[in-house]
């Protein structure tokens, strides 16, 4: 079994500063890019940033210059530093990763994974 665990969400004022935190665990082999993603209520996941293995990145024009997602691959798990937080921010965030999994019979194959979510509060 695989998964990706958030951490790091909750309230804050506009103008303040959150950073969420997200682990892969289980039977990986290789993760190759992870991301955060977010959704606002009846609106589809939409990405927010983006990063590869070897560290190259990609952001949605709305956070760039204030959000920051960075990684350790070492421990499989990516970051994302928010700063100057504005009320749009607010939705549940999701982590994302594609792996190569690798199963007990020592096959594999790749897979997208999700993490359950984290709500981002940001207060007018």
């Amino acid at each position: 079994q695989v998964q990706l665990v958030e951490s790091g969400g909750g309230l804050v004022q506009a103008g303040g500063s959150l950073r969420l935190s997200c682990a892969a665990s289980g039977s990986i082999l290789t993760v190759n890019s992870m991301g955060w993603y977010r959704q606002y209520p009846g609106n589809q996941r939409e990405l927010v940033a983006v990063i590869t293995s070897g560290a190259t990145t990609n952001y949605a024009d709305s956070v760039k210059g204030r959000f920051t997602i960075s990684r350790d691959n070492a421990k499989n798990t990516v970051f994302l530093q928010m700063n100057s937080l504005k009320p749009e921010d607010t939705a549940v965030y999701y982590c994302n990763a594609d792996i190569i999994r690798i199963t007990t019979a020592h096959t594999t194959y790749a897979m997208k994974i999700w993490g359950r979510g984290t709500q981002v509060t940001v207060s007018s």
